[in-house]
């Protein structure tokens, strides 16, 4: 009896041993799971909250390039330095009061100016940069956007490209500082008229009208005189089947119309500068 009695406490004591192990190991796979779930649910917060910003940086990029294709403008300010930057492109045909065809490049004034009179509105805009590859156009357009850039109070520099010519000259030395490349064009000519013309003085004063509005302002805004820029405008040895002169690169800087030879680094330097 008392074997049996000793049998059977050790038979209890090796099952209470054996629930206790499991138990042990329950608690354990318990806080194994517990923990998982803890780390899941931290990896999918963390998913979440860099998914929107994935999404808004997306949808910010593309906002950009579709204003960029309609508009040729962006505002630069992601460089981390003081002070962002709008920059405008004057490109193909500065258009006039008409539409011109869908096979040319145009710069609309309707899309310039609302933009420039927010850019002095902006307090998160320090600067414009204006960016020059143009063949000229409608004179009226043209000078609308110089008077508007020159009269902005935030700082202002421009950079001609492939080209600034006819209306394009007003536009680019219309901003507080200006840059040329080396290889950049601007050609010199006078006003031109398309269309019925009368053939009374009346019209020809109305012609010196219009150059005189053009010479004036652009000798206001640059270091060349009145005479010299007439003179270029009438030049009859350089351009085989027009009146007027072309200026290449350091040219344009001899004749005091540009202010330096550069490319994009000077002009954003320079207009950080300014900012500052």
């Amino acid at each position: 009896m008392e074997q049996d009695k000793c049998m059977e406490q050790n038979t209890y004591t090796e099952q209470e041993k054996h629930m206790g192990y499991q138990g042990k190991e329950d608690r354990t796979s318990m806080d194994r799971k517990e923990a998982g779930s803890r780390a899941g649910s931290q990896e999918g917060w963390n998913g979440q909250s860099q998914e929107p910003d994935k999404e808004e940086k997306r949808k910010q990029e593309e906002h950009q390039e579709e204003r960029i294709e309609k508009t040729g403008q962006v505002t630069l300010d992601t460089n981390g330095k003081m002070g962002n930057i709008h920059l405008i492109s004057i490109i193909g045909e500065v258009e006039g009061h008409d539409n011109l065809s869908n096979n040319s490049k145009t710069t609309k004034y309707e899309h310039i100016l609302p933009s420039l009179a927010a850019i002095e509105d902006s307090k998160d805009i320090q600067g414009v940069l204006v960016l020059l590859n143009t063949m000229g156009g409608d004179v009226e357009a043209g000078l609308a956007i110089a008077e508007m850039i020159a009269s902005l109070s935030k700082p202002t520099v421009s950079l001609v490209l492939g080209g600034s010519h006819s209306i394009g000259v007003p536009i680019a030395v219309s901003t507080d500082y200006s840059y040329i490349v080396p290889t950049g064009t601007m050609v010199i000519h006078p006003v031109r008229m398309s269309g019925m013309v009368i053939g009374v003085p009346q019209t020809f004063e109305y012609f010196k009208l219009i150059q005189d509005r053009i010479t004036g302002f652009v000798c206001s805004h640059c270091k060349v005189s009145k005479q010299v820029l007439e003179q270029l405008m009438t030049e009859t040895g350089i351009l085989t089947k027009d009146v007027g002169t072309i200026l290449v690169g350091e040219d344009a800087v001899k004749y005091g119309i540009i202010d330096e030879v550069g490319g994009i680094d000077k002009a954003i330097a320079r207009l950080h500068e300014m900012i500052s």
